[in-house]
């Protein structure tokens, strides 16, 4: 087989499904990168970044659990991003006090003042989407919502 040959085959997807999940690849791990580069200039990963958004928003803390179920990334190992939030002091932990087996979790003022550096680069965040318009990111937002909620079915 020539090589030319070999590219075609490579660029050809066997249906629009294929092609779909091809697509959600390319462009998850390129607006990662993206993402990435914004907050490594402050030492956290973009899973950390989550984490501490997650604490932000909830008025009460939250265990390991908790906040697993509302990370982006379902695969991430929660407990060691904690500990790495914890010796960098942007969070804090406690024994939960109904259950002794539990550790809660809170954001520290030092988390708080990081996040509030980060807050005005949200705008480049959101700029990554910025080709579509409102109603496509809606359509694209539900799609996606469809899409991973079927896969936890």
């Amino acid at each position: 087989m020539s090589i030319e040959k070999d590219i075609r085959q490579i660029r050809k997807f066997r249906n629009e499904h294929h092609k779909v999940v091809v697509n959600l690849i390319f462009t998850g791990n390129r607006i990662t990168e993206q993402v990435r580069d914004i907050v490594r200039d402050f030492d956290v990963t973009t899973q950390q970044f989550n984490v501490l958004r997650i604490l932000r928003g909830s008025s009460t803390p939250l265990t390991t659990l908790q906040i697993r179920e509302r990370m982006l990334d379902k695969m991430s190992d929660t407990s060691r991003i904690v500990e790495r939030l914890v010796a960098k002091k942007l969070v804090s932990k406690k024994i939960n006090r109904t259950d002794k087996r539990l550790v809660d979790v809170v954001i520290t003022a030092k988390g708080l003042r990081l996040l509030q550096q980060l807050d005005p680069l949200d705008a480049r965040i959101e700029a990554i989407a910025d080709r579509l318009s409102e109603k496509e990111a809606r359509e694209l937002n539900r799609l996606l919502d469809k899409m991973r909620s079927s896969m936890n079915e």
